[in-house]
């Protein structure tokens, strides 16, 4: 089995879901430290005047895990969707998937930050882009140590993974020997090679959130992510 485990993204970019789309298993990893001005809780998109952040309010207070996280008030929501709303109105695909935004933010409420960050990545995984990948909570397995070891005692508990495929990012911490010891293959994942897509603001950028690339592609979102690599010499992920 190939597995993956990153912290909740709040509207994640498409490489996020490329990273699902990869594996058979992803588990959203709550019971560690919220980390602030991260992507936990922001995220960009494109407007007529360039990239804006979309952030949700959750205190200043730092000593909380992922999973601990409220959000204060819903007065944030409102200013969300019509910033979304306003920003793709001329987006060729904006009334295919505004009315899935208009739910989320304007009729329903949510308490707790990582259930607003999975229920968006859930539902864009599997009804927008298809992607059949099971997911799971890092709460759902026993674990012990820190860092990395505590990342390492959470794959182990999953059981039967063969493959473990991580974010470049977290080679700052992972001790690659440790899954060569275990019997686990370690690959990092490529972002390198997304083909551009056409997009409303004159300069292009791969970094911003998954609703830049579904408002303006719609169907064929999955082909800017993934399917491009059918024709390609760049891999989806490079080995340890």
């Amino acid at each position: 089995m190939i597995a993956a485990i990153d912290q909740p993204n709040y509207l994640p970019w498409k490489g996020y879901f490329d990273l699902i789309h990869d594996v058979d298993e992803f588990v959203f990893y709550n019971d560690v430290q919220y980390t602030a001005g991260d992507w936990r809780n922001r995220n960009r998109i494109l407007t007529q005047d360039g990239q804006k952040w979309l952030t949700v309010p959750v205190g200043r207070h730092l000593s909380r895990l992922i999973c601990e996280v409220k959000m204060p008030d819903r007065s944030w929501q409102k200013k969300h969707f019509e910033t979304i709303r306003f920003a793709y109105r001329k987006a060729p695909y904006y009334r295919k998937y505004i009315g899935f935004f208009e739910e989320v933010y304007m009729k329903r409420s949510w308490d707790y930050l990582y259930e607003l960050d999975q229920y968006l990545t859930v539902y864009i995984a599997r009804e927008f882009l298809g992607i059949t990948t099971k997911f799971t909570d890092s709460r759902d397995y026993p674990k012990s140590g820190a860092k990395h070891k505590k990342l390492l005692s959470l794959i182990e508990s999953m059981g039967n993974v063969d493959v473990y495929e991580s974010g470049p990012a977290a080679k700052n911490y992972i001790v690659s020997s440790d899954y060569a010891d275990r019997g686990i293959k370690l690959v990092w994942k490529n972002y390198d090679g997304y083909p551009e897509y056409p997009q409303l603001s004159e300069t292009f950028t791969h970094q911003v959130s998954i609703i830049d690339l579904l408002f303006n592609v719609g169907e064929e979102a999955p082909w800017y992510i993934w399917g491009w690599r059918e024709n390609s010499s760049i891999p989806s992920w490079t080995e340890q």
